[in-house]
């Protein structure tokens, strides 16, 4: 298959590419870092990101209010951050507060929102995930409203089935856009890819960024672009021109310093490298339950980057 166009990275109609799903720098207090999170969004964007994605998991974006998540957008906003290359985790357990984060990105001009289902109750049935979504849908009540469905049964324990996908694509064709399978099943990542051509579908992980770019796949939304985000976007670029042997090299790669990070839990050691990096310790606060990487993990973590050849643990201004 053909790789897709790149469209105008400021104002394309819908994302594609690679995203960096930001973590989110805390003060001691653990109140959100505002001026650390501006500066790690324009980071990403320097870096090579097509987007970024504000408050979905990597974010901790359930440890967080919806005041302090509307705040944090707002303030992004106000630095010139363009609303365009931004997607906004809106998915919550309560029908209000999904409105309301809602409602603020479609406000901003956001590009779209990253929405999780309804994640409390189990079992969820397909008319329940269905009026789940039209519900969000029908209030809002704005032709401007983009979702991307948010799939990591993981961690909500509610997949996002396809029948409820062809439902709500039939309903709502011009809303729904995409979809991010954070599964990590390459089997589930190309089953929606080829169920539904007219969705955006984004592995949640580069370790199958060009298996499914060649199938269709739009990119990658993955959370180690917050501190690899050159090398995964350059391979995105060169798949582009076609250059397959180089492709699989970089892939190889990219998929190297993934295996080593998620042997550890993912946020934490996120926080870690980037504060390794940014000379920084703060930049290791989480919010519990989240902990901190212990030292010895974080001595281990380093070792295991620098084997995989990664190469930028030194200290950024």
């Amino acid at each position: 298959m053909s790789a897709p166009a790149v469209a105008n990275e400021v104002n394309v109609a819908r994302a594609q590419g690679v995203w960096a799903p930001a973590v989110t720098p805390l003060n001691p207090d653990l109140t959100i870092d505002t001026a650390g999170a501006i500066a790690h969004v324009r980071n990403l964007l320097q870096a090579g990101s097509h987007g970024v994605v504000l408050f979905g998991t990597t974010g901790e974006a359930t440890s967080f209010s919806v005041e302090e998540r509307m705040e944090l957008l707002a303030a992004l906003l106000d630095s010139g951050v363009p609303a365009r290359r931004l997607l906004v985790g809106t998915g919550c357990t309560a029908l209000p507060d999904t409105l309301r984060l809602t409602r603020q990105a479609v406000d901003s001009d956001c590009l779209g929102v990253l929405m999780l289902p309804p994640y409390y109750y189990k079992n969820v049935s397909d008319e329940g995930l269905y009026a789940s979504y039209a519900e969000v849908i029908d209030r809002i009540g704005s032709s401007d409203l983009r979702i991307y469905f948010y799939h990591f049964p993981r961690l909500s324990m509610v997949p996002i089935t396809h029948a409820a996908i062809e439902r709500l694509l039939k309903a709502y064709p011009d809303t729904i856009q995409g979809l991010k399978d954070s599964s990590g099943d390459a089997e589930s990542c190309t089953a929606f890819i080829r169920s539904f051509p007219e969705l955006a579908v984004f592995p949640g992980t580069e370790t199958l960024l060009l298996q499914m770019l060649r199938l269709g796949g739009v990119g990658t939304i993955t959370a180690t672009a917050n501190i690899n985000m050159t090398a995964i976007r350059s391979l995105y670029d060169t798949w582009l021109e076609g250059n397959e042997e180089s492709a699989v090299e970089r892939q190889e790669a990219i998929t190297a310093v993934r295996s080593a990070i998620q042997t550890y839990p993912m946020i934490p050691a996120l926080k870690t490298v980037i504060s390794e990096q940014h000379g920084k310790p703060e930049w290791c606060n989480v919010r519990p339950p989240l902990t901190a990487l212990p030292e010895g993990d974080r001595n281990k973590l380093f070792g295991a980057l620098r084997a995989a050849g990664f190469e930028t643990m030194t200290r950024r201004t």
